[in-house]
């Protein structure tokens, strides 16, 4: 039996669709589906049971499970409420951390690459605490990741007892089906696809920096299927712990991203740039690049698809469909 907390969110439903599809029915998914019809996101699936969080650590009493996949959590970066962010994505961790350390289950989580910040300390995966204790985030929810990143490697460190397997898992920009539920918290390829079918115009940030060409700010976009094979790689190689950076180490622009949008549609591009917002441009990320070392000297040798294909995937399997539910 797998337990995935977030099993009705972004990542997490395409975890459960793809065990599904490898023929495990056994899975608990641990969410609140809310009304925002979150739910859709599970309505091919089958589970054996679907917990609400605030019964989790009551309902794991007793069990044996295969694994837990951890990638519940409240992941908005302009999320403000400090308690409810660092009890959800904080201290709940600590707490499964602790019974799978308890039950010898395997722990796979979900961590982020804004435990990075503006990335001035660059993107290396080296989980060294040192390292560790050099990166800045920039909101809360990288904050609140942050900080349990450094809890687990400081037992690491110190040698005290941790489950069989523990994997923390940096995603970068990753986008594809199911993350309609995010609203402003999509990929840009969910948020504006409707408009280039439409043959509206897509309008990206001009720079605000010497040396950047409109619409060239890069983001390191990686599709969700290639996050959902290095879970599913963890989950059958459990010989494998550590921190990894999840992206596919090639930096691309908005405005690459955008005009695969409208290959894939086979429409001419319209893009237009206007002026990023005053009040975010001292912040604002012009570059993230995962390095992805750790992984590969892990035994992760699968590629990763490819921005044009990826996207064009993406388009045709389901945002220009009648269902655009994996």
């Amino acid at each position: 039996m797998f337990l995935v907390t977030g099993g009705a969110g972004f990542i997490g439903s395409n975890v459960v669709a793809s065990l599904n599809e490898a023929g495990q029915t056994d899975i608990v998914v641990n969410d609140r589906l809310g009304s925002d019809g979150k739910w859709r996101n599970l309505q091919k699936r089958q589970l054996a049971d679907l917990v609400d969080p605030a019964d989790l650590m009551r309902w794991l009493e007793g069990r044996k499970l295969d694994a837990v996949v951890h990638m519940g959590a409240i992941s908005e970066t302009t999320a403000s409420d400090g308690d409810l962010v660092i009890e959800t994505n904080f201290r709940l961790s600590l707490r499964l951390l602790d019974w799978c350390t308890a039950t010898r289950t395997p722990f796979i989580y979900a961590s982020s690459a804004a435990t990075y910040g503006d990335g001035e300390a660059g993107f290396s995966d080296d989980n060294a605490l040192p390292a560790l204790r050099r990166l800045k985030p920039m909101n809360l929810y990288g904050w609140s990741k942050h900080l349990f990143d450094l809890a687990l490697m400081d037992r690491a460190r110190r040698r005290v007892a941790l489950p069989p397997q523990w994997a923390g898992l940096k995603f970068f920009n990753v986008f594809g089906p199911n993350e309609y539920h995010k609203g402003e918290m999509m990929s840009l390829v969910a948020k504006r696809f409707d408009d280039a079918k439409a043959g509206r115009p897509i309008r990206l940030f001009k720079s605000h920096r010497e040396g950047v060409a409109d619409g060239d700010q890069r983001r390191d976009f990686i599709h969700v299927d290639d996050v959902v094979a290095v879970v599913r790689w963890l989950i059958e190689t459990p010989s494998v712990s550590g921190l990894f950076n999840v992206g596919t180490g090639e930096a691309r622009s908005f405005r690459d991203l955008m005009l695969a949008v409208f290959a894939a549609l086979e429409r001419p591009a319209n893009l237009e740039y206007v002026d990023m917002p005053a009040a975010i441009r001292g912040s604002y990320q012009y570059f993230t690049q995962a390095e992805v070392g750790s992984l590969r000297r892990a035994g992760y040798n699968a590629g990763f698809i490819p921005l044009e294909e990826a996207v064009g995937r993406y388009v045709r399997q389901f945002l220009d469909t009648a269902d655009r539910y994996r």
